[in-house]
């Protein structure tokens, strides 16, 4: 932070906000703002360079042209390695998960390039399409309670030694490689294939980019009925029979 401002960075909202991923923006200026914290957004478009000065950089899910777009811009801007390179904080959804990793399948079927971000690499699976809702639990290291949130996607996300999971499945697919394992993350940077928004189920990993950008272990409590009341009912709805 500078000037005592929390700089919240929304990556390409033209190209990966397809699936209503933008809240989790929103989730994390309201839990900022909660605590006292002046925010200033950003929302970045694909034909605008990435700032390196934010504390916070979200990207969101896409549809695989856009995600190949996106790529491809990102790589050739270089202003989120830069940012990471400076301590800042990333968290990623779906296909913006992928684009973080060593590689993925594009829309023209080819192998694309990621950002190197993440010790994954994603390809193409071969069974159904996952689409659920999932239950897990989070890595204990991270401190947080189960992770609910909304999974559609075909992709298979592989871990490399150096990327820890997210969580563990107990019910969905998450990464899709039938280990149970759901997103990764390394010191700074995060990446899930959960929408929802999953911030908005999930408020305390919102807390948890927070207090990370922030270099601080607690914050001060907020009033989390609300979002305890969607928590509640998502996980009931995911251990509920088919």
């Amino acid at each position: 932070m500078s000037d005592n401002q929390l700089r919240v960075v929304w990556i390409y909202p033209d190209l990966l906000s397809t699936y209503g991923d933008q809240g989790n923006v929103l989730v994390v200026e309201r839990r900022a703002h909660q605590r006292g914290l002046d925010v200033a957004r950003l929302d970045v478009r694909s034909d605008q360079p990435i700032p390196t000065s934010g504390d916070i950089y979200l990207i969101g899910g896409g549809e695989d042209r856009p995600q190949r777009l996106a790529a491809e811009r990102l790589r050739r801007d270089g202003g989120l390695q830069r940012a990471v390179e400076n301590g800042a904080i990333v968290f990623s959804v779906c296909a913006g998960y992928q684009i973080l990793g060593h590689e993925f399948i594009n829309d023209l079927g080819q192998r694309e390039p990621g950002l190197g971000l993440l010790d994954v690499v994603s390809v193409r699976g071969e069974g159904e399409r996952c689409v659920g809702d999932v239950l897990g639990d989070v890595d204990p290291r991270l401190g947080l309670p189960p992770l609910t949130g909304f999974e559609n996607h075909q992709g298979v996300t592989h871990l490399g030694p150096t990327a820890r999971p997210l969580a563990q499945v107990r019910f969905g697919n998450g990464n899709g490689t039938g280990d149970g394992t759901e997103g990764a993350y390394n010191d700074t940077v995060f990446g899930t294939y959960m929408h929802g928004p999953v911030l908005a189920r999930n408020p305390l990993i919102a807390d948890l980019l927070l207090k990370l950008a922030l270099d601080v272990n607690a914050l001060p409590p907020t009033d989390d009925r609300w979002y305890e009341a969607l928590r509640d009912e998502r996980i009931a709805a995911a251990q509920a029979p088919a």
